[in-house]
C-alpha cells in the first residue's frame, strides 16, 4: 500500500508538468502566430466599425403604469344597497376576465396596432410631419437591408408593369385581409412596441423604440392612452349595459306610476260625494294600483342609483408612475461595444484556428491522401 501511494505521488508532478507543457505549447503557438491574430483583430475591427456606423440610432421611451381594478370586492356597493333597502348585493365581486397579464397580448394584437396607423407624429427637427404608418416608411435601415430588398423591389417593379392604374391605388385598411405592405407595418410596430408586466407587483412597463425621440415619446403616450381606454371600455361595458337597461325600465315604471296617479285623480274628481259601494270599490282598486306602481317605480329608481355607482366603481384607475419623456441619448448597443465585440470574436475565432483548426485540417488531408494512395 505504501509503495502504491508513493507511485501515485510521483505521478502527480508528472501530470502537472504535462499540463504546464501543454499550456506553454498553446502560448508558443499563439505567439508564433501573433501577426495572424493581429490581422484577424484588424479585420474584426473594420467589420465592427462598418456595422456600428451602418446601424441607425434607436430611441426608447418607457412608461410605468400601476393599474388598479377600481373594484373593491363590491363592499362599497353592498353597503349602499343595504342603506337603500335592497339587501345584500355582491355587485362587482365577480372575477375580472381581463387581468393585467393580458396587457402584452392586447398591445401586440393586430386591431390595437391598426388603430395606431393614423396617429399624427412629428420628428424632433420638424422635417417629417405625417401619420405613424407613413413615418415607418421614412425610417432608415442598414445598407444590407437595402441590398436584400433589391430582388423584391425588382420583382415588384416588373409586376407593376402588368398592373392597371386602378389596382395600383392605395389599398383600403381591412383588418380581416391585410396587404403585404400593411402586414409588414403591423410587424414593424409589433416589434417596436412592447409591454411587460410584473405579476407580483402588477407594474406594467410600456416601451416604444423608434429612430426619432419625439416620435417615440408621442407614440408611447398614444399607446398608454389607448390601452387605458381599451381596458376601461371592456370593464365597464357589462355594468353600462345593466345601467342602460335600468334607465329604460326606470322611465317605463315612472310613466306607469304617473298614469295610475292620473287615473286615480280623475276618478276622485268625477265621483266626489258618491257613497255607492261599487264606487268605493273602484276607488280602492285605483288606489292600490297607484301604490303598487309607486313601489315598483321606487325600487327601480333605487336599483338605477346602484347601477350608476357600479359603472363608476368598475372604471379602472391607472397611476402613471413614470411618464413619457423625450429621450436625450440613443438606446441599444453602443458603437464601442459593437467594435469590442467583433474584435473579441475575431481573436477567439483566429485563436481556435491556430490551436486546433490547422492541426485538424492537416490530419484530415493526410487521412484523405493516405486513403487515395491505398486505392491506387
Amino acid at each position: 500500500m505504501t509503495e502504491d501511494r508513493n507511485n501515485n505521488n510521483k505521478a502527480l508532478p508528472q501530470g502537472g508538468e504535462e499540463l504546464e507543457i501543454d499550456l506553454m505549447e498553446y502560448v508558443r503557438k499563439l505567439w508564433s502566430s501573433r501577426k495572424f491574430l493581429l490581422k484577424a483583430a484588424g479585420i474584426g475591427a473594420v467589420i465592427g466599425l462598418v456595422i456600428a456606423f451602418s446601424l441607425p440610432k434607436q430611441y426608447t421611451v418607457e412608461v410605468t403604469l400601476s393599474p388598479e381594478s377600481g373594484k373593491s370586492g363590491g363592499g362599497g356597493l353592498s353597503g349602499m344597497a343595504s342603506m337603500l333597502g335592497l339587501g345584500n348585493m355582491s355587485m362587482g365581486s365577480d372575477a375580472d376576465a381581463l387581468n393585467i397579464s393580458l396587457f402584452p397580448d392586447i398591445v401586440a394584437s393586430t386591431p390595437f396596432i391598426l388603430e395606431l396607423f393614423d396617429v399624427h407624429v412629428q420628428t424632433l427637427d420638424g422635417k417629417i410631419d405625417t401619420t405613424l404608418v407613413a413615418y415607418l416608411g421614412e425610417q432608415k435601415g442598414p445598407w444590407w437591408s437595402t441590398v436584400m430588398a433589391l430582388p423584391g423591389m425588382a420583382i415588384g417593379g416588373v409586376m407593376s408593369l402588368f398592373t392597371s392604374d386602378d389596382e395600383v391605388g392605395e389599398a383600403k385598411l381591412d383588418p380581416f385581409h391585410l396587404t403585404n405592405e400593411q402586414a409588414g407595418n403591423v410587424a414593424s410596430l409589433r416589434g417596436a412596441i412592447t409591454a411587460d408586466v410584473d405579476k407580483k407587483s402588477g407594474m406594467t412597463n410600456v416601451s416604444v423604440t423608434l429612430q426619432d425621440p419625439m416620435v417615440a415619446a408621442t407614440v408611447t403616450d398614444t399607446v398608454v392612452a389607448k390601452l387605458q381606454q381599451y381596458i376601461t371600455t371592456y370593464r365597464v361595458s357589462k355594468a353600462q349595459q345593466d345601467c342602460d337597461y335600468l334607465e329604460q325600465l326606470y322611465k317605463e315604471r315612472q310613466q306607469d306610476y304617473y298614469d295610475a296617479q292620473q287615473s286615480y285623480a280623475r276618478y276622485m274628481d268625477a265621483n266626489k260625494g258618491v257613497i255607492l259601494q261599487s264606487a268605493l270599490t273602484e276607488r280602492e282598486r285605483l288606489q292600490n294600483e297607484m301604490s303598487l306602481a309607486y313601489q315598483v317605480y321606487s325600487q327601480v329608481a333605487t336599483q338605477l342609483q346602484v347601477a350608476r355607482a357600479k359603472v363608476q366603481e368598475a372604471k379602472p384607475v391607472f397611476a402613471v408612475v413614470e411618464p413619457a419623456s423625450v429621450p436625450l441619448q440613443p438606446s441599444g448597443t453602443g458603437k464601442k461595444m459593437i467594435l469590442i465585440g467583433f474584435v473579441f470574436l475575431a481573436l477567439v475565432g483566429s485563436s481556435a484556428w491556430v490551436l486546433f483548426g490547422r492541426d485538424l485540417v492537416a490530419s484530415l488531408k493526410e487521412g484523405l491522401n493516405a486513403t487515395a494512395e491505398e486505392k491506387k
